[in-house]
């Protein structure tokens, strides 16, 4: 199997981007990540792209051939991956998987999403749950996520202030971004008093609706230097993911998600490290809780400890005793365009990693060269990760 290396990313910035297309959005990241690689059209072998569901928001299916026409690339062969809320992260497994089989030697992968658009975006999102069990009865993502958060408020104690505390470090990492959506500080108090979502939850737990794009450069680990100078290569040393069930009450325990457990443990055995070894990480929090369960399930921390750990500031950019969480303000505050999201999760650690100028201003401690990247698709029914370094 060959060594897979990423060698160019390039996004939009994610927001309300009424003066936008889905098509604009994805050639706008796909075109900054070809320049970024200093690679040219007649390189690249094939592209992979992630969208959740660009049927119900745009009226868009058949995204695949559109992606390819309007980004001037027909014959490359192009394939649309969806895995709800991980489908660009799926969309990147996929090209990792043609590059180390020998299929390909360059690949552009990519995701996009155009959300704003439709009148309503809650009932789209909702396909990514159990139609008959939740969505048919009025469950909306929301309102999974909040019991998700009662229920571990009820087992571990977890107080509203340090699930708001999440909520506020996202929101000051996000101000360092020049892509993110929202980059104004909140305090804890004004996350508390945001407006009620589902409660505990509140608008300021919940991550926003979203337009964006982003994509990746990839190729053979071997042929790397022909398009990038040594030190500005990342590797990608595991791409895994793992399923769950689709509803959250058939989870043994829905305080944990147990899809991430499972990849990231078979992540950090394919890197040959473990947790302790990761410097950086960006991981899914399209609600406060599920970035406070990510940090135990990728074993940062116990289980339980989550919120006592963010509320003393230990996943904070400054603070090198514990592994950085979402320098880019992460889902909640930089945004989260569904099918964007994975890439650009990976696109954050491929700078981060090379220590870029991109983030000079939330740089995260680099000392032993890892990262890993975490997409949950719906509640945690499909789960992906990746593994990168800056040493082969």
């Amino acid at each position: 199997m060959k060594d897979v290396a990423i060698i160019g990313y390039g996004q939009t910035k994610f927001g309300e981007l009424w003066e936008e297309s889905f098509r604009s959005l994805i050639v706008e990241a796909g075109v900054k990540a070809i320049s970024d690689a200093n690679v040219d059209g007649d390189d690249i072998d094939a592209m992979y792209v992630g969208t959740m569901s660009g049927g119900l928001f745009v009226g868009q299916e058949h995204s695949a051939s559109l992606i390819a026409d309007y980004a001037g690339l027909n014959p490359v062969p192009c394939t649309r991956v969806e895995a709800a809320c991980a489908s660009g992260s799926l969309a990147l497994r996929s090209a990792c998987l043609s590059i180390a089989s020998g299929a390909h030697d360059v690949v552009l992968v990519g995701g996009v999403e155009k959300m704003t658009d439709v009148a309503d975006a809650t009932s789209a999102i909702a396909t990514a749950s159990d139609q008959e069990w939740e969505a048919f009865v009025g469950a909306t993502f929301p309102s999974l996520y909040a019991m998700m958060a009662k229920r571990y408020m009820h087992e571990y104690g977890l107080t509203i202030e340090q699930l708001s505390s999440w909520s506020a470090i996202a929101h000051e990492n996000a101000v360092h971004n020049k892509y993110a959506q929202f980059r104004s500080k909140v305090t804890i108090d004004q996350v508390m008093r945001a407006s009620p979502v589902a409660d505990p939850l509140t608008l300021l737990h919940c991550s926003p609706v979203s337009d964006g794009a982003s994509a990746l450069i990839i190729c053979d680990a071997e042929k790397a230097t022909e398009y990038a100078p040594k030190d500005e290569i990342i590797y990608i040393k595991a791409s895994t993911q793992a399923s769950d069930t689709i509803a959250l009450h058939d989870r043994k325990d829905m305080t944990t998600l147990n899809a991430a457990k499972v990849a990231s443990d078979k992540a950090y055995k394919i890197a040959g490290i473990d947790a302790k070894k990761v410097d950086v990480a960006e991981v899914h929090d399209c609600f406060a809780i599920n970035g406070l369960v990510l940090t135990e399930d990728l074993g940062f921390c116990k289980k339980g400890d989550a919120g006592k750990v963010v509320e003393s500031g230990k996943t904070r950019i400054d603070d090198e005793s514990f592994v950085t969480v979402n320098p880019s303000g992460g889902l909640k505050a930089a945004g989260h365009a569904l099918g964007a999201t994975g890439i650009r999760q990976v696109g954050e650690l491929y700078w981060q990693l090379k220590q870029d100028k991109e983030c000079k201003d939330r740089q995260a401690a680099i000392k032993n060269g890892y990262a890993i990247a975490a997409n949950v698709g719906g509640t945690g029914g499909t789960v992906c990760t990746h593994v990168l370094s800056n040493k082969r």
